[in-house]
């Protein structure tokens, strides 16, 4: 009877652990459907391959230059038009760059826009 009683209370806690575990593995604060979330992280890989070759450029050309210059002069090769329903556009000064990416297809808030500068950090637009 003891031994019974032993491996009931080892199958609970087993049971208790595992619910525990797979509750730590669900996503806490996902938002949109899994399509709109790979859609979105691919967007931010492009700011950041984007804002990498204009830091290439600076460095080789001395001054920032708009994303329609980085293609022509061959810093970029692939075209990032409209990946996945987002325009990308860019802002150069002098002293820095912003790349922006703005949702095209979809303007309710369940699609956000992005910007890129030269501090490499991806921020969410408002």
């Amino acid at each position: 009877m003891r031994a019974m009683l032993t491996l009931l209370a080892i199958v609970i806690s087993m049971g208790i652990a595992y619910w525990i575990y797979a509750s730590s593995l669900k996503p806490s604060g996902s938002s949109g459907a899994p399509s709109q979330v790979v859609s979105t992280v691919g967007v931010k890989m492009d700011l950041l391959s984007l804002a990498q070759a204009e830091r290439i450029y600076q460095a080789s050309h001395g001054s920032y230059a708009s994303l329609e210059q980085l293609y022509s002069s061959g810093t970029l090769i692939a075209r990032r038009n409209a990946h996945a329903g987002y325009a990308y556009s860019s802002d150069v000064s002098s002293d820095g760059f912003t790349i922006t990416a703005r949702c095209q297809s979809q303007p309710q808030a369940s699609c956000p826009s992005f910007s890129i500068d030269q501090s490499m950090q991806v921020r969410e637009l408002p």
